[in-house]
């Protein structure tokens, strides 16, 4: 038998953040993002995890900024609106630890990608619904995805790092 939990968007928050300037980190958000895990039986080891967020809803709250990371130089998000995750495989390394791995697809390219994944227990909420938590990190090289602008310093090095660092706290409701 098949379980389904549904994205609980109010409790989740999906975040990124790159080197700038070689000395301190730029931080993003998503605003809009769906997700949804199907797993046979009670063990989450068979679940097929799929994620989507909407390219142009990031904030970096910086408008200009975002406006450029926007722009076909960078994401391209009006020829690439979405950003895509779907599992191939879960592996459990520790009581409530997985290594989940599947293709991450931004600006069109696939790329597979590996998940750390803390899984908390489940938890019935005020309204009789149940609920379980998921913390997500993992780290991409952004020119991995086509996404090589860069800039040298005049100092010496490049104004961003390719390393991607994700992070996403995400809660989801078993669905009825």
């Amino acid at each position: 038998m098949s379980t389904t939990w549904n994205l609980d968007a109010s409790h989740s928050e999906v975040g990124f953040k790159v080197r700038h300037l070689m000395i301190s980190n730029v931080n993003g958000t998503f605003g809009k993002f769906t997700a949804s895990i199907i797993n046979e039986g009670e063990s989450f080891e068979t679940s097929k995890v799929i994620f989507e967020a909407e390219m142009n809803s990031f904030s970096t709250n910086n408008e200009q900024r975002d406006g450029h990371i926007k722009s076909a130089e960078f994401l391209d998000v009006e020829q690439f609106p979405t950003m895509k995750f779907e599992s191939s495989s879960m592996v459990k390394k520790e009581d409530q630890l997985f290594i989940v791995n599947g293709d991450l697809t931004i600006k069109g390219i696939s790329k597979s990608v590996d998940l750390l994944v803390e899984k908390s227990d489940t938890a019935k909420d005020p309204w009789g619904q149940t609920k379980i938590a998921f913390d997500v990190t993992a780290k991409v090289n952004r020119t991995d995805f086509g996404l090589v602008w860069n800039a040298t310093l005049e100092s010496g090095g490049v104004l961003l790092g390719e390393e991607v660092k994700i992070h996403a706290e995400v809660q989801f409701v078993l669905a009825q």
